[in-house]
């Protein structure tokens, strides 16, 4: 799947444009090169609709003068001067940061289960089977279900980071990533639902996301009438439909530049309770196989472990080098300094300041679902949410809606409820009354969060 050659290819070209840079006497420069091929298939009313593969890659050219910065990016190495020409203009015209420099190579330890050899010798053949396991998984679960939508693929990226400072950072990455639709069209009838799982490591057997897509759409079914109109109520969310809201809310919040500048409902709370007591919130960069771990982070300073709560005490912050430094400069914080947090979506843009495998955990004792709901006594069970993209970062505030949630009485479930409105604060729900489940999943993207019981802040509406 990835050419044998395809770093080295990276390497000398970004040695090619390194001396280019040079040759134009750029005071500080920054090239990245990244190059990722894969192939992927599409499930649609229950059969393989699409089959496709490929590849996209380039470099991307950070230039620093003076506290100012310009980025370029080129796919044709025959275009690197010019490259670097524009992203020199375009830092003459940007303002100076004072003290914004890139940063110097630093010792980083590897970070192990990034790569899977595996991988890189699957093919389409490959994901067919895959694909035709799991149709044939989710129709000896349950006869009606189909797989409407979803599908599954595999990728490998080549990627290399050099700098004037002395960076030279360059590997391999793979992941493996699927996820189903799964619905039940019976007797006028339609339920469905959405579960899925990604790896850094070849996912070799049918993983649990299939039986629980088809189970919340057996679960969803038949829905009873609830009469009591809106309520604030006890809610336990699973990884699922919390994941989504927190991959939305809480990153933003403990960025550094949002905290200094007032725009994150935690901040002027450094030191402070902002979680309830037993929880911690930890950005673990170094996770062995996450999915967003790396030695290295986007400016290739080492990345790092970082508790961002501990026992509710709001204790850490997330900052790139250019963030911390423009934020000083503005006097919005007296200091601050890359925590190895910069992180890049491609070659063609720069930098920016982002979490890594958030995991939110707890000092008390972890709770069966059973538990959970016998201490939840009267409230609703949320598998998933519709709009968890219009919640606001800076408040905490959401109002979104489900299809995929069930009513529960004295500790028991009652049935589900076709669809209901779901409103609160996410900073208020998380700061009291607070337990979790011993079911960490990874849902939201890279959010390692368990089924949470959110006891206050609530408010659901059935429809």
């Amino acid at each position: 799947m990835l050419p044998e050659d395809a770093l080295d290819r990276l390497v000398d070209g970004s040695n090619q444009i390194a001396n280019l840079c040079r040759k134009n006497k750029v005071q500080q420069w920054e090239i990245v090169a990244m190059q990722s091929y894969g192939h992927q298939l599409d499930i649609e009313a229950g059969k393989i609709s699409l089959a496709a593969g490929g590849g996209d890659g380039g470099y991307g050219i950070r230039v620093v003068e003076d506290g100012k910065f310009g980025y370029a990016h080129l796919v044709d190495l025959k275009s690197a001067d010019k490259a670097i020409q524009q992203a020199m203009s375009i830092a003459r015209i940007s303002p100076s940061i004072k003290g914004f420099t890139l940063p110097s190579n630093q010792d980083s330890g590897e970070v192990k289960g990034l790569f899977d050899k595996k991988i890189l010798s699957i093919g389409p053949e490959d994901l067919l089977e895959q694909a035709d396991s799991i149709l044939n998984e989710v129709s000896s679960l349950d006869k009606r279900a189909v797989v409407t939508g979803g599908g599954l693929g595999v990728s490998a990226t080549a990627g290399v980071l050099t700098s004037s400072e002395g960076i030279d950072h360059h590997g391999i990455t793979t992941s493996h990533g699927l996820g189903v639709q799964v619905s039940i069209d019976e007797n006028d009838q339609l339920t469905s639902s959405w579960q899925g799982e990604s790896s850094k490591k070849l996912i070799e057997v049918i993983p649990n996301c299939v039986a629980k897509s088809v189970e919340w759409a057996q679960r969803t079914r038949d829905p009873i009438k609830v009469d009591n109109g809106a309520e604030d109520l006890p809610v336990l969310m699973t990884s699922e439909g919390i994941g989504s809201l927190f991959s939305i809310v809480i990153p933003s919040a403990i960025r550094g530049e949002r905290l200094a500048r007032m725009e994150s409902f935690w901040s002027g709370k450094q030191g402070h309770h902002v979680l309830a007591e037993d929880l911690t919130l930890i950005d673990n960069a170094r996770m062995e196989g996450g999915i967003s771990s790396s030695s290295r982070d986007g400016e290739g300073v080492p990345t790092q472990r970082q508790v961002i709560v501990e026992s509710g005490k709001l204790v850490g912050s997330l900052w790139s080098t250019r963030d911390s430094a423009k934020l000083v400069a503005e006097g919005k914080i007296d200091k601050a300094s890359t925590t190895g947090s910069a992180s890049r979506g491609g070659h063609q843009s720069p930098p920016v300041t982002t979490c890594s495998n958030l995991q939110l955990t707890s000092s008390s004792k972890s709770n069966t679902v059973d538990e959970l709901l016998e201490r939840m006594d009267c409230g609703y069970i949320v598998n998933s949410v519709m709009g968890a993209h219009t919640a606001n970062p800076t408040s905490g505030d959401f109002s979104v809606t489900t299809s995929s949630i069930l009513r529960v009485e004295d500790g028991e479930v009652i049935g589900a409820i076709k669809q209901a409105g779901l409103s609160g604060n996410m900073a208020k729900a998380l700061s009291k009354d607070v337990f979790l489940s011993d079911d960490v999943r990874v849902s939201g993207g890279s959010m390692h969060i368990p089924d949470i019981l959110l006891m206050q802040a609530l408010r659901v509406n059935p429809i």
